[in-house]
């Protein structure tokens, strides 16, 4: 029975009931147990096995098989509980810190072990936590309870699984009570939960000492479908406990609830019994072993939504501005079908290709155009395709190069990806050096291809390329298996580096222009399917302003989202203060998209461009330069101070010289318009600019004091 076919009877259920209401509860108590959100479960595997009703009420010793009251010490290897009398030679007391079993001992020495055996027509019996490390039961994370119309309690719960269960398999550095979390979500009868389990972060768990059987360590969410790992959030819940706070960061709906509005689903506060009741067993533990409830793993501090919000019906202006907002992910990536075809027939080919050699793909093109959502979009349609079995499973690792504090660190990254371990970067590289180069697996499915795709190529450029060489290096090897996708804003950056590193780049390359007007409109009325908030001119006004400066589709939604806001505002202003509505369905029109527009480009710091000296203006104008000729958003001072020469001279302007120069660039910096190192550092100073250089261009480009600058931006 699988964690799919464990809810296929929910299925079943909700067919005949669709259009009857469930009731939401954050806190139920069924069949003698009392269970709430946020807690951790066993749930039963399979219906028909005998073993998961039977759970023993006490942990027997491994030497005497024998339960009793006595003081038992729990091996932190085998988790095996023995009681001190039966160890040889036999303790007195329970030893502080990790503590491992004889038989263990010499089973890491390579010696031969002989395990005591039960008496005989003696059963040994098994813990819950016994079950579940051997792939006898589940684990689950519950996240919203509701009872059907039908009397029926419900739960949607989030998997756990253990390190077998994964790609990687069980790898040394695991703990033997060490789950993960996974994106796989279900709902299940509550008849299937058995009782509490406790998942606790690394630091909650270093604290429990001598706490129970049935705790657990999760440190990572693995990812079913791309076979990657992805460290969870560290979350301190110090003194949250008993906070009123705590039962609404409890609460969460589901976003899979099949009520067809939301004014169909009323949310009970008190507790509900069922009539049937469960004896709650005294378990007796190992002294050493861990107890303990833990919630922490989804409280991320956030409130309880009010119920007159959440029963709100949203008007069509607040459905554009949800629709319109750069973190929603689109349902399509319209105007990129070419490219999108380019990118999925790379991959396709890499995967079939048993030895994926020299697989390497760059995309270029400027801030904006939908490059990197296009990659992920390609990775979502190929991902039904690997369902249905036409092409082979491969595992995909997505790194940004603006999250890393060095290009050196990627090393780390792609490593904790692949196998859930985190190691320095160095020996990361050695690891990934084994993995890639020599071809060694430590996994039981890691001979699949790994697809690695790295945005912002062009930050993991250092003084000798060395990191770049690595990763470009690793598909060019026998049985590597690994295909790399960069992504960059430079369209040239294979022919700045080193001729060995170009070279490993190959010649397959996919170009994203920039985006004209009527793609821009193409974009925005995809976001507005289905919602009447917009004048076509007014689409149209927003997409040509943009076109006619970047071609930028993140600034195009921006604007029309800020239009929206902005008639939003205005009408409930009306509606406040009893006035009679606007002519029309309150749609956005011409005037607060230029509303918008002019926010945007009439912001202050853009105000500070324009009003600021000559040789300041150069000097942004000369960052600009530097940032298009080199496609690095950092530069030193001694390279712009070398360009704006070069600026100067080719249009008759006289250079200031290096110390005023240094003096200008200290004054941006004072002002925030660049970012800089302190003035003391001087050729060696580090210069960025603190806004996007569309700002730049569209403050200078009209410079009536210096209209050959220009040319520049």
């Amino acid at each position: 029975m699988t964690r799919a076919m464990a809810s296929k009877k929910k299925a079943a259920k909700t067919d005949k009931m669709s259009g009857k209401k469930r009731v939401y509860y954050k806190k139920v108590v069924y069949d003698g147990g009392e269970f709430e959100v946020g807690d951790d479960v066993y749930v039963k595997r399979r219906e028909d096995a005998n073993s998961d009703d039977e759970i023993p009420e006490l942990e027997e010793c491994r030497v005497c098989f024998k339960a009793g009251k006595a003081v038992m010490v729990e091996c932190d290897d085998c988790l095996g509980g023995f009681h001190l009398k039966c160890l040889k030679p036999p303790l007195k007391t329970v030893p502080e810190g990790d503590w491992i079993c004889g038989f263990c001992e010499a089973r890491k020495l390579g010696r031969e072990v002989q395990l005591p055996r039960p008496p005989p027509g003696k059963k040994l019996a098994r813990t819950l936590r016994d079950k579940l490390l051997s792939s006898d039961l589940w684990a689950a994370h519950i996240e919203s309870i509701w009872k059907e119309a039908d009397g029926s309690y419900w739960f949607r719960g989030q998997w756990y699984t253990i390190p077998e269960e994964t790609s990687a398999g069980r790898q040394p550095h695991n703990l033997r009570r060490e789950l993960y979390q996974t994106n796989d979500f279900a709902d299940i009868e509550m008849e299937s939960i058995i009782r509490h389990c406790y998942v606790m972060n690394p630091k909650e768990y270093a604290k429990a000492h001598d706490e129970g059987d049935d705790i657990f360590m999760c440190e990572y969410e693995y990812d079913i479908q791309w076979h990657s790992f992805k460290r969870l959030a560290d979350i301190d819940n110090g003194d949250e406990e008993g906070d009123d706070s705590d039962i609404d960061e409890d609460w969460k709906s589901s976003k899979d609830a099949e009520s067809d509005t939301d004014e169909d689903v009323e949310y009970e506060d008190e507790k509900v019994k069922n009539l049937q009741s469960r004896a709650s067993s005294a378990h007796e533990l190992a002294a050493n072993s861990r107890k303990g409830k833990f919630f922490g793993l989804q409280k991320i501090g956030t409130k309880r939504i009010p119920e007159h919000v959440r029963c709100h019906k949203q008007t069509e202006l607040e459905k554009a501005k949800a629709a319109l907002v750069l973190a929603k992910l689109p349902k399509s990536l319209p105007c990129r079908n070419k490219e999108m075809e380019e990118i999925s027939a790379f991959v396709k080919g890499a995967i079939c290709d048993n030895q994926c050699l020299g697989r390497c793909l760059y995309i270029h093109g400027v801030p904006g155009t939908g490059k990197t959502m296009s990659v992920l979009a390609v990775m979502r349609n190929l991902k039904s395709e690997v369902d249905a079995g036409s092409i082979r499973p491969y595992c995909f690792v997505d790194v940004n190069g603006l999250k890393l504090a060095s290009p050196e660190n990627i090393y780390r990254v792609i490593y904790e990806a692949l196998t859930g371990h985190r190691v320095s970067w160095k020996k990361a590289l050695h690891l990934l050096n084994e993995r890639f180069s020599e071809g060694k697996r430590n996994g039981k499915e890691d001979d699949r291809p790994c697809i690695l795709l790295i945005d912002e190529l062009d930050l993991l450029v250092t003084r000798n390329q060395s990191v770049l060489y690595n990763i470009l290096d690793w598909p060019t090897k026998p049985h590597s298996k690994l295909i790399v996708i960069g992504i960059a804003n430079t369209m040239d950056l294979p022919e700045k580096l080193l001729p060995r590193i170009s070279s490993r780049m190959g010649i397959q390359r996919v170009c994203f222009g920039p985006y004209n007007y009527q793609q821009l409109q193409e974009i925005i009325s995809s976001r507005l399917k289905g919602i009447d908030a917009f004048e076509k001119q007014a689409i149209e006004f927003a997409s040509r302003k943009v076109a006619a400066i970047s071609g930028d589709a993140r600034r195009a939604l921006e604007i029309c989202r800020r239009a929206a806001e902005i008639a939003d505002y205005h009408i409930k202003k009306l509606s406040s203060n009893h006035n009679p509505a606007p002519e029309g369905k309150g749609l956005v029109r011409m005037s607060e998209v230029e509303a918008a527009i002019h926010e945007m480009f009439q912001a202050p710091h853009i105000q500070v461009m324009r009003s600021c000296s000559k040789l300041s203006k150069i000097f942004l104008a000369a960052m600009v330069y530097e940032l298009y000729k080199t496609g690095m958003a950092e530069t030193s001072f001694e390279k712009l101070a070398m360009t704006v020469s070069c600026i100067c001279t080719s249009n008759a302007e006289a250079f200031p010289g290096w110390d005023i120069l240094l003096k200008v660039g200290c004054m941006l910096g004072e002002s925030r318009i660049i970012l800089c190192e302190p003035g003391a550092r001087h050729s060696l100073q580090k210069l960025q600019l603190n806004f996007p250089s569309d700002d730049v261009s569209f403050a200078l480009k009209d410079s009536k004091e210096i209209p050959w600058l220009a040319k520049y931006l």
